[in-house]
């Protein structure tokens, strides 16, 4: 009989979740058997470790544990973004026990001892039901005209784009650099990128340059040893090792001051890291995927970054456009949202009247993707009725209809959204410019008094096309 479910069943990545040393092993070994790929760990903790670097298919998981227990992992499981199935063991069976598993969304639940040909079945049958809701959501999302990229939804077309990029060098060692405004989702992107790339079995580690004091970054990107400062008590390894057989997102990068940048320069080249305080040299492996919600080209041109690490980082770069300029994809994450912090909330709402999506469709973004995933968890959280309105959102928010200043540092009475502001007039005049020089782009950049790379990546961040075969430049 297993040999028949083996021939069925598909190849899945399995987590298996077991205090007992002898049940991780007798689990792990019949699942390899069946062709599955598996991992064991011990705890619930650790288990949430493993879902946040990879995705699984399907959570096999013990429901007597010391810390996180079962139900609390499935509790924790059922309410992310892309949950996957769950099956509860447990040799201390009581009804009341499976029916709140039950409940809480678990696939099935098996009772301690159980036969290897028992387990085969619920795991075969788990994964068809897997296939078959991949299935109907592709097919939804085929009807509705969105595309998804691990954990990410869009419907424009400026996005789709992204998605594909994304898709075609996440499997290559190149460096990636993912530009584009706060909140926009820069390390969602680098996140796909590890998940989809052949480094997916080994850490994914970010930091944040700009949120590091600049005494402490070089301990932080390559760590120290004992003695090296004041209050270094003992050796301590930095992202880079961290990172080790994975990928280093760094983000805002922009931030990282001119000594660090030579620094990190050469870590890049020579793919080795010297500790502070110490004496010898180490390889690295990993990946590094860095981010900015800066002008690197100003910067460069400013003295502020180094052009020869701007090339090393940016050989493929990824630029989000702001949510504003994408209007068409706030329904389908509004949708996305909203069904997410439902469940995740403890809230049973039916869905969100047309007042209320139109309240989402008009409001500007200023804060992009992280500012509306914050406006629906408010309006979930406080809503008082059965479905989500627009009593809870701000009266006042901006909309697409801001105004812009029709000469310079002239301010409209009621004021403006400035950043909105800024972007529309850097629209027009870039428009302008390139009227005037019939789509020439190396013109239009000596007209701004900018560099060619400067405008061609603000061309990209405003989604402003230009005909192919038109720059007359090559």
């Amino acid at each position: 009989m297993v040999t028949t479910l083996q021939a069925q069943a598909r190849h899945a990545r399995i987590l298996v979740v077991d205090d007992e040393p002898s049940m991780r092993e007798l689990l792990t070994i019949c699942l390899r058997r069946a062709g599955h790929e598996v991992e064991a760990v011990e705890g619930g903790a650790l288990a949430l470790e493993r879902l946040d670097a990879r995705p699984f298919d399907l959570v096999i998981t013990d429901l007597t544990m010391p810390g996180v227990d079962g139900l609390e992992l499935l509790r924790r499981v059922i309410a992310r973004p892309e949950p996957p199935l769950v099956i509860m063991i447990t040799a201390f069976a009581t009804t009341a026990t499976a029916v709140e598993a039950m409940k809480l969304g678990a696939y099935d639940y098996l009772t301690k001892p159980f036969e290897l040909d028992e387990i085969q079945v619920v795991v075969m049958r788990a994964l068809e039901r897997v296939d078959l809701g991949s299935e109907n959501q592709r097919l939804r999302d085929e009807l509705r005209g969105v595309w998804r990229l691990e954990g990410m939804v869009a419907r424009s077309t400026a996005m789709q784009r992204v998605f594909e990029l994304v898709r075609r060098v996440a499997p290559t060692r190149t460096n990636i650099l993912i530009r584009g405004e706060s909140g926009t989702g820069k390390e969602l992107v680098a996140r796909a990128l590890h998940s989809l790339s052949d480094r997916v079995d080994g850490p994914f580690v970010a930091i944040n340059c700009g949120a590091i004091p600049e005494s402490l970054m070089e301990s932080e990107l390559f760590g120290h040893v004992k003695g090296a400062f004041t209050g270094a008590a003992g050796p301590r390894d930095g992202v880079f090792v961290a990172a080790r057989g994975g990928t280093l997102f760094l983000d805002e990068i922009g931030d990282l001051s001119l000594p660090m940048q030579v620094k990190l320069l050469r870590a890049l080249q020579e793919r080795t890291i010297r500790p502070v305080g110490g004496d010898h040299e180490f390889p690295v492996d990993c990946r590094v995927v860095t981010a900015t919600n800066r002008d690197l080209e100003a910067a460069i041109e400013a003295g502020e970054f180094r052009s020869d690490l701007y090339f090393r980082l940016d050989v493929v770069s990824v630029v989000l456009p702001p949510l504003r300029h994408r209007p068409e994809d706030v329904t389908p994450l509004v949708e996305r949202f909203f069904e997410r912090l439902n469940r995740e909330l403890g809230r049973e709402l039916r869905g969100i009247t047309p007042e209320a999506m139109e309240w989402f469709l008009r409001h500007d973004y200023p804060g992009n993707v992280r500012e509306l995933e914050n406006l629906v968890e408010r309006a979930v959280a406080l809503e008082g009725s059965t479905m989500l309105t627009a009593a809870n959102l701000p009266e006042h928010g901006t909309t697409h209809a801001s105004p812009t200043p029709t000469a310079p540092f002239e301010l409209p009475e009621d004021g403006l959204d400035l950043d909105q502001a800024v972007a529309d007039l850097e629209r027009h005049l870039i428009s302008a410019a390139l009227r005037r020089t019939r789509g020439v782009r190396k013109e239009a950049a000596k007209l701004l008094k900018i560099t060619f790379r400067s405008l061609r990546y603000r061309l990209e961040k405003l989604g402003i096309q230009v005909a192919s075969g038109s720059d007359g430049d090559g």
